[in-house]
């Protein structure tokens, strides 16, 4: 009797132990994911001076700008999912890459100190989501780990925890980038 009430408690304390590890890595994938959320709001906050400052300059296409800021309200409105948030964030890149090589074309505009330090906090800002996004990717992959590998798997399942994505690049993002084009544009 005495070692069947040893080996239950051993089975309870281990299964604690697991259903605690599950829960740590999911909490951690929100809270990677929130980092994700703050590097964003940063970056929507800049679109406005961006925009504003190369309209300044440029006879810049007005579709473009407004698409840009649409996605920025669109994203500031909040009430989206997570997924959507991703989706909106590969959209925004997109639109302010463009923007941005557009720019190449305006030499008074690249001198503009002013844009000269917007583009420099955006670029600071790109690098700081890419590093977000690093570590939301390594905390979904922790996480999925746990819940599919045995013994997690049982615990997972029991808990109805499902698998989260991991932020892939879009396809546009991953091409090579030809210097040729870039200097030829």
């Amino acid at each position: 009797m005495f070692i069947i009430a040893i080996v239950l408690i051993i089975i309870l304390i281990i299964g604690i132990s697991f259903y605690n590890g599950l829960i740590a890595k999911r909490n951690q994938v929100a809270n990677a994911f929130s980092a994700i959320d703050v590097m964003l709001k940063k970056r929507y906050d800049l679109i406005p001076n961006l925009v504003q400052t190369i309209k300044q300059y440029t006879g810049y296409e007005e579709r473009v700008l407004t698409q840009i800021t649409d996605l920025r309200t669109k994203a500031a409105a909040g009430q989206l999912t997570n997924q959507e948030k991703i989706d909106l964030d590969k959209q925004m890149g997109s639109a302010v890459n463009g923007m941005m090589v557009t720019v190449e074309n305006y030499p008074d505009l690249k001198a503009n100190q002013n844009f000269m330090n917007l583009q420099t906090t955006w670029t600071e800002s790109e690098e700081q989501i890419a590093a977000a996004r690093r570590n939301y990717n390594s905390s979904v992959t922790a996480y999925n780990n746990g819940i599919m590998m045995f013994p997690g798997s049982i615990f997972a399942g029991m808990l109805n925890y499902q698998p989260f994505p991991v932020i892939e690049n879009t396809v546009e993002e991953r091409k090579n980038i030809s210097a040729k084009d870039l200097f030829n544009s």
